[in-house]
């Protein structure tokens, strides 16, 4: 079900990350990307985008956010967009969230920064994501690492995540 794609100059390494196993668990059709990753590189999200010639808005970060109630959840939205936090908020049910301090992120998720998949993680997470994925046939997230992206059709990304779409990005 997975076909791999890479980037011009990139090398594919048959990336297997949890990501990719919780896909082809799924049986879920899906694509892999792989790009040489920039360590100098700090807005993740737009290197994989321009790396992989891909229309930012069809390219979606994985963020995590903490509820005024200590629970974590998860907000996918473009990486041409920035996360609002009141409408993520309104989408949990929450009066208040924040953004998830990075360090407790990569140990929720199992995924270091940069490379946080919504697939995969180490538990299942409440999960909403930007409801302009649904205007793509195929949208692309992190695959589990810097450097690896995966597409996937909208209907497949919220089934697996058995997430909500909103209108949660500005």
């Amino acid at each position: 079900m997975r076909a791999s794609v890479p980037a011009e100059g990139a090398v594919l390494n048959a990336a297997v990350t949890p990501a990719v196993r919780a896909l082809e668990a799924a049986g879920v059709p899906f694509t892999v990307h792989e790009y040489r990753h920039d360590p100098a590189a700090r807005g993740y999200g737009l290197e994989a985008a321009t790396a992989l010639g891909l229309d930012p808005d069809q390219v979606f970060k994985t963020l995590l956010v903490t509820a005024d109630s200590g629970e974590h959840a998860v907000a996918i939205v473009p990486v041409s967009c920035q996360l609002s936090l009141k409408a993520v908020g309104g989408a949990l049910g929450r009066k208040r969230v924040e953004m998830c301090d990075p360090a407790v992120a990569q140990r929720v998720t199992g995924y270091v920064l940069g490379g946080i998949s919504p697939f995969g993680q180490r538990k299942p997470l409440p999960t909403v994501i930007d409801e302009t994925c649904e205007l793509y046939p195929l949208v692309y997230v992190s695959g589990g690492r810097r450097g690896l992206d995966l597409g996937v059709a909208p209907a497949d990304l919220i089934r697996v995540l058995g997430a909500t779409t909103a209108d949660i990005a500005t």
